[in-house]
């Protein structure tokens, strides 16, 4: 099975998106599981773990029930505010329903590079841990150090990493974004997720070339067994359709055996996800 692990999707007003700034029109309209299902079937891939755009409990609440609804919806990551003295109640809102496999945080718009070390927010992740949720770190590369002290106080917990840390491919630049990934690649909680490149290099004329640098360096150092494709669609659309991301990675991984191909393209989402 071919699972696209990491898409959003979202019913598009201004005030809640704000971040969709000039050059994103593209992305200023609704998208839903029928948009993504029809994208997919192209290129033969059998569903996607959907992960919340807005950080509302209402949020998680509407995923989950677009989940119910549409069995290519394998799983959802949703949100809860995990620095409420509450957060174990919110998780245990939904930690009962099957397509709910993990939580995220919007941590890169945080204006405190250490946030992750927050006592609250610590505690709000050891609340996560003993409902055996993942977490998906959503981070600029410059927060690979602090990601690295957070996820080894918690061994018992999975984690996952979006878009490969956003590392600065438009400028070309591979240091010490290289160093810092291989550094939390260490860590076997931790698995990556090959989504989310193309909107970090030059958005009208990246080619595979300028990947390839940051995917090897995520090959070695989280080895197939711990890496996911994933879309990042509809937000990969300013820079490319969706079958033309998505076969960014198909591409590169077939140098690998078809096992290995096998766990990137899918085996591993459903492992971590528990889907």
């Amino acid at each position: 099975m071919k699972i696209d692990s990491h898409q959003h999707f979202w019913n598009y007003n201004a005030r809640e998106y704000s971040w969709m700034k000039e050059g994103m029109g593209v992305l200023q309209r609704d998208f839903t599981p029928q948009d993504l299902a029809s994208a997919q079937a192209e290129i033969g891939f059998d569903g996607s773990v959907a992960v919340q755009a807005r950080m509302t409990l209402e949020e998680t609440r509407w995923l989950l029930e677009l989940a119910a609804e549409h069995k290519t919806i394998r799983g959802v990551v949703g949100y809860v505010d995990l620095r409420s003295p509450d957060a174990g109640d919110q998780i245990d809102e939904f930690k009962d329903n099957p397509k709910c496999v993990g939580m995220r945080h919007v941590v890169h718009d945080e204006p405190d590079d250490d946030f992750m070390l927050r006592g609250d927010f610590l505690s709000g992740l050891q609340e996560l841990s003993r409902r055996g949720l993942t977490y998906d770190l959503l981070l600029f590369e410059k927060h690979l150090p602090v990601a690295v002290e957070v996820v080894s106080k918690f061994p018992d917990l999975r984690f996952v990493v979006d878009h490969i840390s956003k590392p600065l491919i438009r400028d070309g630049v591979v240091s010490p974004w290289d160093d810092n990934i291989r550094d939390l690649a260490r860590l076997d909680n931790v698995s990556c997720k090959l989504s989310g490149m193309v909107t970090e290099a030059d958005w009208d004329s990246w080619t595979p070339d300028d990947l390839e640098p940051y995917l090897n360096v995520v090959l070695e150092a989280f080895g197939p067994d711990r890496l996911m494709i994933g879309s990042d669609w509809p937000v990969c659309l300013v820079a490319g359709s969706y079958g033309s991301v998505m076969n960014l990675v198909v591409d590169f991984i077939e140098r690998l055996s078809s096992d290995e191909q096998a766990r990137i393209l899918g085996g591993t989402c459903s492992e971590v996800y528990g889907l």
